[in-house]
């Protein structure tokens, strides 16, 4: 069985800043000696999945002969179902059958995935595009190897009684933000309205919790719809006693206003990309990844609870809140998991060069080159899934109806 993941210096550290354990992975991509990974699953007494039921993942039978390739993988942020393929993928045995002794590196408020895989203490890294985009211009040799994530999960959520239903309706409005490069979905979305995000609204830190809209302190709210939108279907209105509802707030997904940005992918050390060793390793990881992340398209809830068992210290209604949105978030995807869209990739390019934060800085001064992302691997490896007759596109993929308890719990 998989060992309990040990929350050490990244839980102590969320505790002395007051941050919560429930935000999605916000570490500035500049933070000074901010490289040392968190606490870590190991792979080692990982269970087989077995024979294959119904709708489930066979175990693969293309293990290498001869001893495992101990590979380290950095997660973006603390244990959640935001990372269940690759819990998922190491409860299974998925990269044991790969060939692959894989230990998962909790991440925490202080760790930038990316830096600790330009640093060499990772052999690949989970970390959103602009924010590892930015390092590599400041000079981490990273490449994104798999675009797991297809759309992004950012909004913005509002009480009804304050009638945002669009950027421009956020002139006037205290509007929180996490910064740590986290803004700049909001501050396209602004800009693209015609407001000026330094002088039409009042800008206010948000911590990464929903406290300040529920107490009054801020109009909007920055939230991901996996993670902190559910925090406030989790809790008690006041005035009735009861849970608020959907009804009750004012969701804006920047999805839907042409400005998101390409969020959680997988990260390849460049320069190691040139070695044929590391190149096959990496369509390994990526076929055993990719085959935790469909497994997670088809039992949720079952995906939840061994991400729970894990040592996630979020609740199990939270949980598959989160695996359920975490998944329409990937499914469908239409050329394949993983594939980077051009088009994606140019829109979150641009908004990374242009769009200024409130200090007037632009995530990128000029555009990545050509080493900043391929899809070669992440394509051999959807082709030995497809091989294995597992569908790689989502097509079969339906999203459930999740009822959230109080608290999450």
């Amino acid at each position: 069985m998989n060992r309990r993941i040990r929350t050490v210096l990244a839980v102590a550290t969320a505790v002395a800043t007051g941050f919560t354990l429930a935000a999605c992975g916000s570490s500035s991509t500049t933070a000074a000696g901010s490289t040392t990974p968190g606490s870590t699953t190991s792979a080692a007494g990982a269970p087989s999945s077995g024979a294959a039921s119904s709708g489930s993942v066979a175990s693969s039978s293309s293990a290498a002969a001869g001893p495992l390739v101990k590979v380290k993988i950095q997660l973006q942020w603390f244990n959640q179902a935001q990372f269940a393929g690759y819990i998922v993928a190491l409860n299974k045995g998925f990269y044991k059958d790969e060939g692959l002794d894989v230990t998962l590196l909790e991440g925490g408020t202080t760790i930038v995935p990316q830096t600790v895989l330009a640093q060499g203490q990772a052999d690949y890294a989970i970390a959103w595009v602009p924010k590892a985009l930015q390092s590599r211009e400041q000079g981490a040799a990273i490449t994104d190897v798999a675009q797991v994530f297809q759309r992004s999960g950012t909004t913005q959520v509002s009480f009804k009684d304050k009638n945002i239903t669009g950027p421009a309706d956020l002139k006037g409005k205290k509007v929180g933000n996490w910064g740590f490069g986290n803004e700049f979905e909001l501050f396209a979305g602004m800009t693209k309205a015609g407001l000026d995000p330094s002088k039409d609204v009042t800008l206010v830190q948000q911590q990464f919790d929903m406290n300040a809209l529920l107490n009054g302190d801020i109009d909007a709210a920055q939230a991901m719809v996996y993670n902190e939108y559910a925090q406030v279907l989790e809790a008690k209105d006041p005035k009735t006693g009861k849970l608020y509802t959907a009804a009750d707030f004012n969701v804006m997904k920047w999805a839907d206003q042409g400005t998101s940005m390409l969020q959680d992918a997988i990260w390849a050390d460049t320069r190691k990309l040139a070695d044929p060793t590391y190149q096959a390793t990496t369509v390994k990881m990526l076929t055993a990844s990719f085959k935790g992340w469909i497994y997670c398209s088809a039992h949720a809830a079952e995906c939840r609870d061994i991400v729970v068992k894990s040592g996630s210290k979020l609740g199990a209604s939270h949980q598959l809140w989160q695996m359920n949105e975490i998944n329409k978030l990937i499914w469908p995807s239409t050329a394949g998991i993983g594939i980077v869209n051009t088009a994606d990739w140019d829109r979150t390019v641009s908004i990374a060069q242009t769009t200024k934060n409130s200090e007037g800085k632009t995530v990128l001064t000029k555009a990545p080159d050509k080493d900043a992302y391929t899809n070669t691997y992440a394509q051999k490896a959807i082709d030995a899934l497809k091989a294995q007759g597992l569908d790689t596109t989502g097509a079969g993929f339906k999203p459930l109806t999740v009822t959230l308890n109080a608290g999450g719990a």
